[in-house]
């Protein structure tokens, strides 16, 4: 088995370094500006160096293997500032490149999310790519859906491989499953966006949407989930902090020593801005043990959308064929995996203004959803009127 000697720059609370390590890699290196998560990274990963800003750190050690990135998403998520990959902080991932060009690892991986592809017409992705050309890397990137580890949590990401020697198709296009059958979801939980309501609620059945960091002041943008054979006043509850970090693939607590005795702490930015465990102990699974991708290359016109997945080298760029389950690990159902007794309901007025947002909302509701938001404002408070 092979096992690489890892660092990770922008490492929150070390997503991307348990999966690895979990799959046999050791974490030599880590770097992180923001102290609460630092904290984290102090005790989860003991004796590990923690360099405190990406802009100072001047070269990687010679004894890494493999150069991990997850950059801040601030400015290419539909949720941050759109600011696109010059942003402030997106714009950071150019330490990545400065710190390759001193010293060139065997295996570079970057991760964001998947609307890093359609922002500015593509124009993130194409930056990064440019750069791995130049440095005469070849690269492969695939979205994947963190369900495919098994977490209730439909979270779509950009994994980005690159490597001067390696070929990296080996090892994100090596496994496919497909997307997951149906029946793997029961229909007992449902997540959605309670603070939304418009445009979309990220409805997903047996999962929540994606975790959210929160808004650009901290607040948490916890998701709601519909629990509809439950007593009135807890069919719409909010997952616990220690919820959402299992939901990531984190042992529950793992983020506890960031608590500030705030209701708007740290915790939840932290976990939502995380990277999925397993997926990077898939990724650390293939990396010491690569397979041959059968999925056929496509040539990928310069300029046109991104697609899915794709690679390319100084011969071209290439499209793949691939979904984003490349495996089907056993599914831990919503319901069982979240803690209903510390799982808080909904607010009254929270609940109000979704219920306000989505008679405003051209969408469509399932009725039985929208009789429970009724009778939950009606149950929280019996005193006030329910909009009509």
């Amino acid at each position: 088995m092979v096992s690489l000697q890892t660092a990770g720059l922008f490492a929150g609370i070390g997503g991307i370094e348990l999966g690895l390590d979990r799959a046999g890699h050791s974490t030599e290196l880590l770097c992180e500006a923001w102290e609460p998560a630092a904290r984290v990274l102090e005790e989860r990963f003991p004796g590990v160096p923690i360099h405190p800003d990406v802009r100072t750190l001047r070269s990687l050690p010679r004894s890494i293997d493999l150069l991990a990135a997850g950059f801040p998403c601030q400015d290419l998520s539909q949720a941050g500032l759109a600011a696109g990959i010059t942003g402030t902080q997106s714009g950071l991932v150019g330490h990545v490149f400065r710190l390759i060009r001193r010293r060139h690892p065997t295996w570079l991986l970057l991760e964001n999310v998947q609307f890093m592809l359609q922002l500015d017409s593509g124009r993130a992705m194409s930056f990064l790519v440019d750069e791995l050309m130049e440095l005469r890397y070849r690269w492969a990137y695939r979205i994947v859906d963190s369900r495919f580890t098994g977490v209730p949590q439909r979270r779509r990401r950009v994994i980005l491989l690159a490597s001067r020697s390696e070929d990296p198709r080996s090892v994100l296009f090596g496994e496919d499953a497909g997307e997951r059958p149906d029946s793997d979801y029961r229909g007992d939980a449902y997540g959605f966006y309670w603070t939304e309501g418009l445009r979309g609620l990220g409805w997903a059945r047996d999962a929540v949407p994606t975790l959210k960091g929160g808004s650009t002041v901290g607040i948490p943008s916890s998701p709601g989930i519909w629990l509809p054979d439950a007593e009135p006043g807890r069919k719409l509850v909010m997952p616990s902090i220690e919820d959402t970090e299992a939901l990531q693939g984190f042992p529950r607590g793992w983020t506890e020593t960031a608590d500030e005795g705030r209701r708007n702490g740290p915790r939840w930015k932290l976990t939502g801005n995380a990277v999925t465990v397993g997926v990077a102990q898939w990724l650390g699974d293939r990396l010491a043990a690569p397979a041959e991708s059968s999925s056929p290359s496509i040539p990928h016109e310069v300029g046109s959308p991104w697609p899915s997945a794709a690679w390319g080298d100084r011969s071209g760029t290439f499209r793949v064929e691939v979904s984003e389950y490349p495996r089907h690990e056993p599914y831990w159902h919503l319901r069982d995996m979240i803690d209903e007794e510390t799982a808080r309901p909904i607010t009254n007025r929270g609940i109000r203004g979704f219920y306000g947002r989505t008679l405003a909302a051209k969408l469509r509701f399932d009725p039985d959803f929208i009789d429970d938001v009724i009778e939950h404002m009606e149950v929280t408070d019996p005193s006030e009127s329910v909009p009509a």
